[in-house]
């Protein structure tokens, strides 16, 4: 009996722990000085797991960069394309790894889930970066800041104050370069963030790691 009792107490807590607590805190040197890089044990036991952005409550969210005023680029896991807000696709360079907001100098850009700040520092053509590490491994990556307000180490909750947006780095106007990845691979921002309506999608990311490469797909939600 008190066996059954701790197996159902065990699944009772990894069912909860999808978004709740926090990462480690104590980052190696590899961690804080670079943007890809792995996760420590984060495909250790299992070679897939679920991320539920359907679980988060509103105050678990925080679009980036309320003050941005169009995502400028995006790029799709499978290669390089451009993509306007309002859909218009075209042959893009490969290698944007992420999505451009554009804005005006100096806006403040907000963290979009809780979690704990990796990395701060200048980082060659990224510019002043940001990376926070949030529950389960998804990173989140704010570049060309022209000033960072948060270091290595600190706590953050979503909509806390990350940076100050600028063209630091390889840019020509100020804007935010933004990008979510899993153990240290970028995967298309589309599948996090509706940019159009600048909210959530509430949906469950499948992450799959396949030799050397991780695959992010979504599985939509039957609301009922």
């Amino acid at each position: 009996a008190m066996q059954r009792a701790t197996s159902i107490l065990l699944l009772v807590i990894l069912t909860i722990a999808a978004w709740g607590g926090e990462p480690a805190k104590n980052f190696t040197a590899m961690e804080i000085n670079h943007i890809r890089v792995k996760t420590p044990g984060l495909f250790s036991a299992h070679k897939s797991f679920s991320l539920h952005l359907d679980s988060l409550q509103d105050n678990e969210f925080c679009f980036p960069l309320p003050g941005g005023n169009r995502a400028r680029r995006q790029v799709q896991s499978g290669g390089g394309f451009r993509q306007s807000i309002a859909g218009k696709i075209t042959q893009y360079h490969h290698g944007h790894s992420g999505v451009d907001i554009k804005t005006k100098a100096n806006d403040t850009i907000r963290c979009i889930f809780d979690g704990v700040v990796r990395m701060a520092k200048p980082y060659a053509a990224y510019g002043n970066v940001v990376v926070v590490r949030h529950t389960n491994g998804l990173e989140s990556v704010y570049s060309h800041n022209s000033r960072n307000l948060v270091k290595s180490g600190d706590v953050v909750k979503a909509g806390t104050p990350l940076a100050l947006t600028g063209r630091t780095g390889r840019a020509t106007t100020e804007h935010l370069h933004l990008e979510f990845r899993i153990d240290g691979q970028h995967f298309n921002p589309s599948l996090v963030l509706d940019l159009k309506d600048r909210t959530l999608r509430k949906d469950k990311l499948i992450c799959t790691k396949l030799g050397n490469r991780i695959t992010v797909k979504s599985k939509l939600i039957n609301k009922q």
